[in-house]
């Protein structure tokens, strides 16, 4: 089946409300002597992103078309731009659920929020640790680079 890609002509998620939770990785067992066990129980766990959209009566339709007729009522997979720490970056997603609304804001505004689900946890990948100092300071690279390099 062919990848399926959040509309072009609709806006991103609004920043108002927006957060990523992760799923848990771990497993506890309690034991008698009052202390616990912990272990990792998966290595590939999704991430829930509550997002918000404002669209116009235009948008409205069209996401409201898109997710019944192209997600099959929100169960097929989608590539969406999605911001997280790594950055604003293309994820694979699913609605986890129904999304709420669309509520009327304003005067013909609609608002629609939802909970993606994030295939997998955005992270930076194994060996990261190697290049700790860039990361960290990725900030200070990034001005450089963009200000200072010759076009």
């Amino acid at each position: 089946m062919a990848a399926i890609d959040f509309p072009v002509g609709l806006p991103l998620p609004l920043r108002s409300g927006y957060d990523v939770n992760h799923a848990s990785p771990l497993m506890r067992s309690e034991m008698q002597s009052g202390r616990a066990r912990q272990r990792r129980r998966y290595t590939s766990v999704p991430s829930l992103a509550s997002v918000s959209w404002i669209f116009s009566q235009s948008e409205a339709q069209f996401f409201e078309a898109w997710f019944r007729w192209q997600l099959a009522d929100g169960t097929e997979w989608f590539n969406a731009r999605v911001r997280t720490p790594m950055g604003l970056m293309a994820y694979e997603c699913r609605f986890a659920e129904m999304y709420a609304g669309p509520q009327l804001v304003g005067v013909d505004r609609w608002q629609v929020q939802a909970q993606l689900e994030l295939r997998d946890r955005p992270t930076l990948p194994p060996g990261y640790d190697i290049v700790q100092s860039l990361v960290l300071q990725s900030a200070i690279f990034d001005q450089a680079i963009n200000r200072e390099w010759p076009t």
